[in-house]
C-alpha cells in the first residue's frame, strides 16, 4: 500500500461506548484472514482519559480486528517529545488514572487536582460540603514547574480553582496573588475539542469547553490572555506529525517498501479532523513525505443541514466557529476533500481512489 488510514474513534467508529454498526464492516476489509492490516492504520483520537494499551483493547473489542497499542493515538501521546518537562514537578488535570497516563508519557513527578486539594483544603471553597471541618496544616512542598491539561475534570469549580492559583501564584498555591506573575508558568494542552459525540442526541461540551471557561477566567481576573506552550491533539500540526510518523514506524515494521504517499484523514468533526487534515496538507505536506485527505462522515458531530459562516463574528446562523481561540479561521480549511455517509463507504471509496485491491 501507497497510503494509510488516520481514524477519528468517537462519532465515526462508536457513539460512547455503542459501536456504530458500519465500523465493523469497515474493519473486516482491513485486514486478512489472519487479523493483519492489510494498510497502516492510526487511531487519532482527541480523548485523553486512558493508556493506550486500554484504548487498544477497547476498539479490539467493539470492531472484532486485533488492535495494538502502537496503533492508537491519544491526545497526549505527543507529550512523550517534551523530555525537557518530565524531570520537573507537574500539576495534572482530568480525569481517569492521570498519574498513570502522566508516568507513561515520562513525567516523573506529577501531581494531580485532588492530591493539592488535600494538601491544600482551604483552596477549593465552592462545595460548602466539601469543605473541612477541622484545618489541619500539611507540611506539603509544591512548587510545579508546569501545568498539563489532560482533559475534561469532573469538578469543574476545584480544577478552575486550583490552576488559576498555581498561575496566579508562580506555582505557590494558598500564596497571595501576584501582578508580577506574567507570563505564567507553563501549560501544556492535550484536545481542544469543544464538543463531542456520545450517545445523546446532541453534542456533549469537551475539553475545548473546559479551556473556554479557564481562558476567560484568567483573563477576567488580571486582564491578559492566558497562554499555551503547547496546544495538541487535533487539529494541531503536532499531532499530524506525530500520526505520521507511526504510520510510517508500522509500514517499516510489516517491511512495506513502497513509500506511503497519501493519508486519509477519516473523522466526523469539521473543525478537528478535517480542519486539522487540511492544515496538515497547507502547511507541512510539502516538507512532510504524505500529503493529507480529509473524508467526512455524517456519523457524529458534523450534520449536513447546517453551513459554516464566512465571517466568524456571524453569529445569525446556527453555526458558528467552533475551533480554539488560538487557530485562525479559514472557509477552505474546514472543506472536506470528501463526505461520505459512514467509515465503511470512506474505506470503499479510498480503496477505490487509490485502485487498491485487497
Amino acid at each position: 500500500p501507497s497510503f494509510g488510514f488516520l481514524f477519528d474513534i468517537d462519532g465515526v467508529l462508536v457513539r460512547g461506548k455503542t459501536p456504530i454498526p458500519a465500523a465493523k464492516r469497515a474493519f473486516q476489509k482491513l485486514v486478512n484472514s489472519q487479523g493483519q492490516f492489510l494498510v497502516p492504520v492510526v487511531f487519532v483520537t482527541n480523548a485523553g482519559n486512558c493508556l493506550r494499551q486500554k484504548k487498544a483493547d477497547q476498539l479490539s473489542h467493539l470492531l472484532g480486528v486485533p488492535i495494538s497499542q502502537d496503533q492508537v493515538m491519544m491526545s497526549h501521546s505527543p507529550l512523550r517529545m517534551f523530555k525537557r518537562y518530565h524531570e520537573k514537578c507537574v500539576l495534572v488535570s482530568g480525569q481517569g488514572p492521570l498519574l498513570d497516563i502522566a508516568q507513561d508519557l515520562g513525567f516523573c513527578q506529577p501531581i494531580t487536582i485532588d492530591t493539592l486539594r488535600e494538601k491544600r483544603p482551604l483552596l477549593d471553597a465552592v462545595d460548602h460540603d466539601r469543605r473541612p471541618n477541622i484545618l489541619v496544616s500539611v507540611d506539603f512542598c509544591f512548587k510545579p514547574f508546569s501545568v498539563v491539561l489532560f482533559g475534561e475534570p469532573v469538578r469543574w469549580e476545584t480544577s478552575l480553582q486550583l490552576i488559576i492559583d498555581v498561575l496566579l501564584t508562580s506555582g505557590y498555591p494558598g500564596n497571595p496573588y501576584g501582578q508580577e506573575n506574567y507570563p505564567h508558568i507553563p501549560v501544556l494542552a492535550c484536545n481542544m475539542d469543544l464538543m463531542w459525540v456520545a450517545e445523546a442526541q446532541s453534542p456533549r461540551f469537551g475539553h475545548g469547553t473546559f479551556m473556554v471557561c479557564l481562558e476567560n477566567i484568567y483573563k477576567k481576573i488580571t486582564g491578559k490572555e492566558l497562554k499555551y506552550e503547547v496546544l495538541m491533539g487535533k487539529p494541531s500540526r503536532l499531532t499530524y506529525q506525530y500520526a505520521e510518523h507511526l504510520i510510517r514506524a508500522q509500514a517499516l515494521q510489516r517491511s512495506w517498501e513502497q513509500p506511503i504517499l497519501t493519508l486519509y484523514a477519516v473523522g466526523d468533526n469539521l473543525m478537528t479532523d478535517v480542519y486539522g487534515a487540511n492544515l496538515w496538507e497547507n502547511e507541512l505536506a510539502s516538507a512532510a513525505a504524505a500529503h493529507c485527505k480529509s473524508v467526512l462522515v455524517c456519523t457524529g458531530v458534523y450534520n449536513p443541514h447546517t453551513e459554516v459562516p464566512l465571517d466568524t463574528r456571524d453569529s445569525i446562523t446556527e453555526t458558528v466557529f467552533h475551533g480554539h481561540r488560538d487557530f485562525r479561521f479559514d472557509p477552505g480549511l474546514v472543506e472536506p476533500d470528501h463526505i461520505v455517509p459512514d467509515v465503511d463507504a470512506a474505506v470503499d471509496l479510498v480503496f477505490q481512489l487509490e485502485n487498491f485491491a485487497p
